[in-house]
């Protein structure tokens, strides 16, 4: 495993992270999340993330039991969660967003769920624009000077709504966001390519990326239709259906499919290789990976080996598959 600064904070974490996202609490039983967990880990894998809003809670508390059981130590490994759409089924008014009630009360819940003392990195799942970016601020600083979060970021926010973010606590010297996670992946990229750009250097932000395969896609899974047992086939994942195969980009199945076919002329599962071209960007601190099997796990985790392995000009192909 390859160990990288979660941008210019001190923190190392896993190239590598695995995360709860559609699979805990819904897709798969505790007996696998624990072996997925434990096969992470194995593998030097020290970076689990999550959210209140994974599975209404429910991912939390089997990634906390399976954690617990596997008795890991706490030094070793980084827990997160997300707050914004709160953990139950039809939240009121103070049950999600980004106030100050909220972030200190959904964190409370995530810690006993996750059954741990202190969540390592904490996130604004996505902007509120009901609460004051002032007041979320003040919130995060003072669960870190509480003790209770280490690093607080955000996920999928504006790049001008970060550097407010970072504005506003360099003003009242408050900790400032230290990551962003956003999705990123070869039919994904203008975010954190373009958008993000000026912050790496600016304001020191990490990245720990999402949907590094575009939710299967660029796995090449679904050429053939849609299978009831995949993640876009089960009953309550049709929100996310729409958005990968309906997407405003009618050109993703296409790209997709190219890229199926540039993997299979190098030698390499469609997977690992998408996931290596993500770690190739030295702006991406650690590449969230999703499973609900282990082989599937294992095959991911080759990525590894194929950054190096595959040579400038077949990175070239990828690029120009995609384009």
């Amino acid at each position: 495993m390859q160990y990288r600064r979660l941008g210019s904070s001190g923190l190392q974490i896993s190239a590598l992270s695995f995360g709860a996202w559609v699979t805990f609490g819904a897709q798969i039983g505790r007996d696998t999340a624990r072996e997925l967990i434990a096969t992470a880990w194995d593998h030097g894998i020290n970076f689990f993330d999550n959210a209140e809003g994974y599975a209404n809670g429910e991912a939390e508390r089997v990634m906390g039991e399976a954690i617990a059981d596997l008795r890991l130590p706490r030094d070793g490994y980084c827990v997160s969660s997300k707050v914004m759409f709160g953990s139950v089924e039809e939240p009121g008014p103070t049950q999600k967003g980004l106030s100050r009630k909220h972030v200190t009360e959904a964190c409370h819940d995530a810690l006993r769920r996750l059954r741990v003392e202190h969540l390592d990195l904490y996130y604004c799942h996505r902007p509120d624009p009901d609460v004051p970016v002032e007041e979320t601020v003040w919130a995060m600083d003072a669960l870190i000077r509480q003790g209770k979060v280490l690093y607080w970021g955000t996920s999928e926010w504006p790049a001008a709504l970060i550097r407010e973010a970072h504005k506003i606590a360099r003003a009242h010297h408050l900790h400032a966001p230290t990551m962003e996670q956003p999705q990123y992946n070869l039919l994904h990229r203008e975010r954190v390519e373009l958008e993000y750009a000026p912050l790496y250097a600016e304001l020191g932000l990490g990245t720990t990326i999402w949907s590094p395969l575009a939710s299967g896609l660029l796995t090449g899974k679904y050429r053939d239709g849609i299978s009831a047992q995949s993640r876009l086939g089960q009953a309550d994942q049709q929100w996310l259906q729409r958005i990968v195969l309906g997407s405003s980009d009618q050109r993703r199945p296409q790209r997709a499919d190219a890229f199926v076919a540039v993997a299979r002329e190098l030698g390499a599962e469609p997977a690992p290789l998408a996931i290596a071209w993500c770690l190739r960007n030295p702006h991406v601190s650690s590449v969230i990976l999703g499973a609900s099997r282990t082989e599937q796990l294992l095959q991911n985790l080759q990525a590894l080996d194929w950054v190096e392995r595959i040579d400038e000009a077949g990175w070239q192909r990828v690029e120009s598959a995609t384009a």
